[in-house]
Order: C-alpha cells, then structure tokens, then sequence
C-alpha cells in the first residue's frame, strides 16, 4: 500500500475522533516515514511534550487505526524531525517500499489526488503589509496557471506562510479546473528517484520503470514542489528535475516553487538551475508586522471555532511576546485554550495570559513590549501622567519624556510610524521620526540622559549597573531577592544616598533625605 495512501486514511480516521484543537495541535504536522515489514515509522515535530501526549492519551486509538488500514500488526515508532537524518535502516526500508510501488501499471495511471490541507485557501490567509505582494502574486498564479508568471518561485523563512500560500494556490486551482495537480516535496522526489536508480540491481527493465516515473512528474498541468533547498547536495536528482523543469515549462505548464532561502543563497545548486528559477517570478514573504501578529491570532480563534473570549490586552501579549513564527503564534493560542480548559477558567485576563504562556516568553523580553506600556513606564519614571504623554502640552520636562518613549517605543517595538503615532495623540509618523533621531543624537554626548535609557531598557533590575549610575541603595519589594548578599547596602553609615526605583517594579519604597 502506498505510504501517501495510509497516511492520508489515517489522517481522516483520527480526525474524526479527537477534537479539532487535538488534531491541529497534536497530529497535523505529523508525517509517515517508512512502512515496512510490520514497523511504521512516524516523524514528529521535535517538541517531547507534543510526543508525551501523543503516546500517552492517544497510542491505543493511533494503534486500531493503523492495524485497521494496513490490515496489519504494527510496531508504531515515533522519531523527532531532528532525529531523522539517521535512520539510515529506515531509509532503506523506505526506498525499498517506494521500488515495490513504482511500477509501470501504478505510474501509467497515477491518480492525481488532491493532497491539500482544505483550511489552507486564500480566503484563510490573513493579509499584512509583509505578506500582500506575495498574497496577490500567488492567487494570480492561481488563476492564470502557465500563462502569466512561471515559474514562480517562493521563499521565506519557516513559520511566515509559504506553505498556507502553496496550498491556497493548489486548492483554488484544483475547485476552478480539471487540471491535473502534483504537490510534492523536493525530498519525495528525491526518495523516488533514488528508487528507480536503486531498482536497477534489482530489475531488468529499469528503463520501463524510468519512464512510468518520468511520466508521472511531467504529465501534469501544474507542478508544486516545496522546499526545493532539500535538492541542493543531491546531484543526480537536481539532473533529473532540470529535465523534467525543462519538459513542463517549454508545454507551458505552470512550474510553483518553494523554499526555506533566496536563489542567491544557494551554494550547491547547479547554476543552470538557478537559472531556470530566475526566469519567472520570485516573491518573498518578510516576518509579520504587529498589527498582522495581532489578526492572524484573532483569525485561529474564529476559524477553529475555539470557545476563548480574551480582550486585547492579552493578543497584545501573544502578538508582542510570541515570536514572529505564525506557528509559535498558533501554539499559544492553543495552550492557552488548555490552560483554559485544564483549570476550568471563565475569563482569561492577562495575568492567566502570561501565567499559561511561561514557556513561549522569554524572562529577558519586556513583558508586555505595547507603546501603551512604555508611555505607562516613562511617564512614571518622570513622575508624570500618562495623559501627559499622549496630550498637546508643550512643557520642556514633558516634551523630553514623550521623546524617549517614542524612541523606545520605535526600538522595542514592531509597531509600525504610523501606530506609534496614533498612541501618542494621534500625531503623524514625522513626530516619531524626529524624537528618535533627536534622542540617538543626544545619546552620543549626554550622559544623564544614557543613564535614564539604560535604567528604563531593563526589565531586571538586578542586572543594572547601579555603581555606574551613583546608586547606593536599592529598596526593591518584589520579593524576587530574598538573599542578604542581593540586598542593597549602605556604603558609609552616615552618607546621604541618592535613591532611584526601578520603574518596572511595583511598589516601590524610596528613602528620604533623613532615611
């Protein structure tokens, strides 16, 4: 039975009888790598918690599954995606595997089945400035296949989108025509081509089974390969491919490509093939903005129909903290449902946001890095109001502390000139233009003012150089230093101690002239 087959037979099974948040959570990302001799072999994601739920709520319902499609006994395997490079034994058994189902009969009347994730469409992807020109240019593609950009060719780095847009492409063209339709990765090619050379110790007419397998990649109507990178140290097949790249393209059929880089990073991609990728159209998809972070994690609420009623507040959080990785953003919002579920939470405020979220947010990263927090943290540090900050008054001491939030906001942020604005008053990208560049400048030469960006730059207050900033004494009453030595000390008994809390930290105690 083809590996395709059992896994696509699995994937409907399972779906069927765990929730959709399992599904997208535990078994989507998963992938069949071998079935041979009674032993299957899964590759999963490398995160040992997805695995340690996966073997412990769910083996026995995986097991029946797989025993009932393969009408067999099978020993089930699971191997980290990192991990899988040496399974040097497994990769004969699935070379092997693929030899026994490349036949002339199988090839000659290979069925084009449409292997595309049905969430994945064009209507699904959520558009950003980051993203819009590569949005446009693949439904485009999508509705013109062979005739307006081929080949076309898609790059970005894991997690932005590049396999949603490939599947949206896929799926519009596969509804709208009856045009024959191959999704592959370069790797499957690869393993088939490898097969049919590895075959020829084993057959006689190699040559026929050659043939079956050039027919079944160059009788389509649009060829989709994805991370094509995985062709770079393979020699032959990147051969085999130019020519198969050479047989569709001059028949006009519609050529789609995707990859992890850029053409001009590849190293050990034949020059004429890198060629051959420049004569149509490349597009890159950048890293998401904060407003399109904020969407996309809106957009995984309400179409996986997830019961999670959160305030903006906490999509700030994810959106700020999270990542730019869509699937980070995705896993959050899924452990935050857990969490939800697991402790029997009505609302999910922001502290329950940040509580749920430990592992995904980094101590080191400002908590909640908004522009609101930052206008909230200076205009304390000054002993001002926030209302301040945001308002019209012309007051030197104000005017000084809105220009360092609107630079700390420009470089601790993802905002956009725009949105940094509109925080602040509503005033034009200029403003926020001006105050950053006129803080850079001041920063060269004025060390108060050093001081003051170093103090409200960290969130921990013990990593600041108090020494370096004529501190003496620290009273802090978080509770995070509990040791003598942690604790701040006088210098002389009778010296008058110049205190600063730490704006971050609240409450806070300061020390009078008379102590």
């Amino acid at each position: 039975m083809d590996l395709n087959d059992i896994w696509n037979k699995f994937l409907e099974q399972i779906k069927s009888k765990v929730s959709l948040m399992s599904y997208n959570y535990l078994f989507r990302d998963l992938k069949l790598y071998s079935y041979e001799n009674s032993k299957l072999i899964i590759i999963v994601p490398t995160n040992e918690l997805l695995l340690q739920n996966i073997t412990k709520n769910y083996n026995s319902i995986i097991q029946e599954i797989i025993d009932d499609i393969t009408n067999d006994t099978c020993e089930i395997e699971y191997v980290f995606d990192k991990d899988k490079k040496k399974l040097t034994k497994a990769d004969n058994n699935k070379v092997n595997n693929n030899i026994q189902n490349i036949n002339e009969e199988n090839i000659s009347n290979y069925k084009y089945i449409s292997n595309f994730n049905q969430k994945y469409t064009f209507e699904t992807f959520v558009v950003g400035e980051s993203n819009r020109l590569a949005y446009g240019t693949a439904k485009a593609v999508a509705q013109n296949p062979g005739k307006l950009y081929n080949p076309y060719f898609i790059y970005a780095k894991s997690g932005l989108g590049k396999t949603h847009l490939m599947h949206a492409i896929g799926n519009y063209i596969v509804t709208h025509s009856d045009k024959k339709v191959l999704y592959i990765t370069a790797e499957q090619f690869t393993n088939d081509y490898r097969a049919i050379i590895n075959a020829k110790s084993k057959y006689d007419n190699n040559v026929s089974y050659l043939e079956a397998f050039r027919d079944k990649y160059r009788n389509v109507d649009v060829l989709m390969i994805d991370d094509i990178q995985f062709l770079e140290n393979a020699t032959k097949s990147q051969k085999e491919f130019t020519n198969t790249f050479n047989t569709l393209y001059d028949n006009e059929k519609q050529i789609i490509i995707a990859s992890d880089t850029s053409i001009n990073d590849y190293k050990y991609l034949e020059d004429r093939l890198k060629t051959r990728f420049r004569w149509g159209l490349t597009e890159s998809i950048n890293p998401p903005e904060l407003e399109l972070k904020k969407n996309i994690i809106k957009n995984k609420i309400m179409i996986n129909d997830f019961d999670l009623d959160i305030n903006e507040s906490v999509i700030d959080y994810i959106a700020n903290n999270c990542g730019s990785d869509i699937r980070n953003l995705e896993g959050a919002v899924i452990r935050i449902v857990a969490y939800k579920a697991a402790f029997n939470i009505k609302n999910v405020t922001l502290e329950i946001a940040q509580e749920a979220l430990q592992e995904f947010v980094p101590k080191t990263v400002y908590r909640t890095n908004s522009v609101a927090k930052i206008i909230d943290i200076v205009a304390k540090y000054f002993n001002l109001d926030a209302s301040m900050l945001k308002g019209k008054m012309k007051k030197k001491n104000i005017t000084d502390a809105r220009a360092i939030a609107m630079y700390l906001s420009r470089i601790m942020t993802d905002e956009s000139l725009q949105r940094i604005g509109l925080e602040f008053g509503g005033r034009d990208h200029s403003t926020v233009i001006y105050s950053h560049e006129k803080i850079s400048k001041e920063l060269k030469t004025n060390i108060k003012l050093q001081e003051e960006i170093k103090i409200l730059k960290e969130a921990d207050p013990s990593k600041l150089p108090w020494k370096e900033l004529d501190v003496d004494v620290v009273l802090e009453c978080t509770g995070f230093f509990t040791s003598y030595e942690k604790k701040c000390r006088r210098s002389r008994t009778n010296r008058r101690h110049r205190c600063r809390p730490h704006p971050r930290q609240q409450p806070f105690l300061s020390l009078t002239k008379n102590g």
